[in-house]
């Protein structure tokens, strides 16, 4: 075309020439993203390449088409994949550390909780507490080792020696039987010496108003003559023990007559019992008084 100027051209002049600058334009922007990796053809490359083996070419608005690249697609599908699998894996994990976090502070929890400490019935004893010889006698009232048998008695020796419990409101510390006129302290303990002071209750045995079977000793001739007329009790009577914080009545049931190693009188009892134990008969002792009571119920 000859050497014109812009305002000699015509409109169809004009319109030509911008499209063939557009053309231009366009094939430069192409061999630009050819230099550059981008896998780009114009449709009509794309459609002339296309044999059913590689990618579908998509149309652009810019007028060109782009390849897709499979190897790009199962990457993402497999990473995809491993996000959604890692996920999973860390929900398993979380689930596990909750799982082992609670079976920790159930441990820990088990391990913390004591059980409720109940008295333990020491029937290791191998005679019935109180035993003495008589005042009367040759070397006068003495702890009566005879009444042991000799391959018990180290048995008997170690309970003797058992620590006396730790003071507490609900220990008994007073008891009264009005029909015999008793009113007396009770100690823990029913060794020599602690009976010297009183009514000894049996360690181990329960506290007043508790199941189980309270012993409680004293002697009939010495240190008082505490329990001398207990033979006098008869069913019915009562008898009443006091701790700190209230009292609490027993109702006699019964009387025996044993020997000394007759121990199972002692023995626990499933419901809140009392056992009143003494030296018989009277400035002889070489049997045991045995007193039975339950506990009055309101």
């Amino acid at each position: 075309m000859p050497e014109k100027r812009p305002e000699d051209l015509s409109v169809e002049e004009l319109r030509r020439l911008l499209l063939e600058k557009r053309r231009v334009r366009r094939q430069d922007r192409l061999e630009r993203f050819r230099r550059t990796g981008r896998v780009i053809a114009l449709a009509a490359e794309a459609e002339a390449t296309f044999d059913g083996e590689t990618d579908p070419v998509l149309e652009t608005p810019a007028g060109f088409t782009a390849v897709p690249n499979r190897r790009r697609a199962w990457t993402d599908r497999i990473l995809l994949a491993v996000e959604v699998l890692a996920a999973i894996a860390l929900i398993g994990v979380v689930l596990n550390a909750f799982s082992i976090w609670r079976t920790l502070n159930q441990e820990v929890a088990a391990a913390m909780e004591q059980p409720t400490p109940v008295p333990t019935p020491l029937i290791t004893a191998v005679v019935l507490p109180s035993g003495h010889t008589p005042p009367n006698a040759e070397n006068g009232a003495q702890f009566n080792e005879a009444e042991i048998p000799e391959h018990l008695r180290p048995i008997a020796q170690n309970v003797a020696s058992l620590p006396v419990p730790t003071a507490s409101p609900a220990q008994a510390i007073r008891i009264q039987i009005p029909a015999i006129k008793v009113d007396a302290p009770i100690v823990q303990g029913d060794s020599w010496e602690q009976l010297k002071k009183g009514v000894g209750q049996h360690i181990g045995t329960p506290n007043p108003g508790e199941n189980g079977n309270i012993v409680l000793s004293a002697h009939n001739d010495i240190f008082g003559e505490i329990f001398r007329e207990l033979d006098k009790l008869q069913p019915g009577d009562v008898v009443i023990l006091y701790t700190a914080q209230r009292q609490y009545t027993y109702v006699v049931t019964g009387t025996q007559i044993v020997e000394p190693t007759r121990v199972e009188v002692m023995a626990p009892t499933p419901n809140a019992t009392l056992t009143l134990i003494s030296c018989y008969p009277y400035m002889i002792d070489t049997e045991r008084i045995v007193v039975s009571a339950v506990l009055q119920t309101p």
